[in-house]
């Protein structure tokens, strides 16, 4: 008996106008017909059909197909060939396009309009973390100083970018020495310097209130990928995320911020077996 165009249709995944045009151009015509004069496929049409579908998804246009299955001994394997070719140059060109759609991404997450060279010139060791500035971005793009801050930071010249990078540099510099005599995370030095953070992000991104400076220190307390772009990996010490974390609260407190919690628990001071920086030994 045959198959029907709508039964094809259904078990090929290709729809009825497909079949009816397939048949008018002579790719694939059935071999019966009803006596109603509707068309009916046997099983080599439905072969024939697999073949035409299989170089559909290869990309071949029709006319090839159907020169392909006019000869298919004397043709196949050269068509193949041509359209391996075919796809390896298009793979090679979506990954270029992938590559530069990258770039453009990181661009407008991170904020940096700089070429790539000129992004290692510039921040060495600190790297941005494509998945971190997407999060930020889902977590503060309803915040206005978010907003203000890229905005900003896309538009620093290379320049601005040196500057500010070096003023980071000695900033870190001065912060790691802190750490590393035990000055105590509340003490005057420890808070100087988170102020110095403070003003640099209000100097460089955007307005830093003490309550916003006390959000983006917990980002860096819990976020190692937050606080790798303060002080790169080869520079961090244990627990000094934390560290800054309370030199951040301790400074926000100094200057009249809303009272928080300290965000780790390093930073508490206790009679018992505290260490040099006032942190419980655990």
């Amino acid at each position: 008996m045959g198959y029907t165009v709508g039964q094809v249709s259904a078990f090929a995944g290709v729809t009825v106008r497909t079949l009816h045009h397939y048949d008018r151009t002579g790719l694939l015509s059935p071999g019966d017909r009803s006596r109603a004069g509707y068309r009916r496929y046997d099983d080599a049409d439905l072969a024939r059909l697999q073949q035409i579908l299989f170089y559909r998804e290869l990309g071949f246009p029709l006319e090839e197909i159907a020169e392909i299955l006019a000869d298919p001994q004397a043709n196949a394997l050269e068509h193949l060939r041509a359209r391996q070719r075919q796809l390896a140059e298009e793979i090679g060109r979506l990954q270029r396009l992938a590559e530069v759609a990258e770039r453009a991404i990181e661009v407008q997450q991170t904020g940096v309009s700089l070429t790539p060279e000129e992004r290692f010139e510039v921040f060495g060791e600190i790297a941005f973390d494509l998945t971190y500035a997407t999060d930020a971005q889902l977590k503060w793009q309803d915040s206005a100083g978010h907003r203000e801050a890229m905005a900003r930071a896309s538009a620093h010249t290379k320049e601005d970018w040196t500057r500010l990078m070096g003023e980071a540099a000695a900033w870190r510099a001065e912060l790691l020495a802190a750490f590393d005599d035990g000055e105590p995370a509340d003490g005057e030095r420890a808070m100087d310097l988170a102020e110095e953070h403070r003003l640099h992000v209000t100097r460089w991104f955007t307005p830093c209130p003490p309550d916003m400076h006390r959000r983006i220190a917990e980002d860096f307390a819990a976020d190692p990928r937050a606080f790798a772009l303060v002080v790169p990996p080869s520079q961090q010490r244990p627990d000094l995320a934390a560290y800054l974390a309370g030199a951040v609260h301790a400074n926000a407190s100094r200057r009249g911020g809303a009272a928080a919690s300290v965000p780790t628990e390093p930073l508490r001071k206790t009679d018992e077996n505290p260490d040099r920086h006032g942190r419980v030994a655990r």
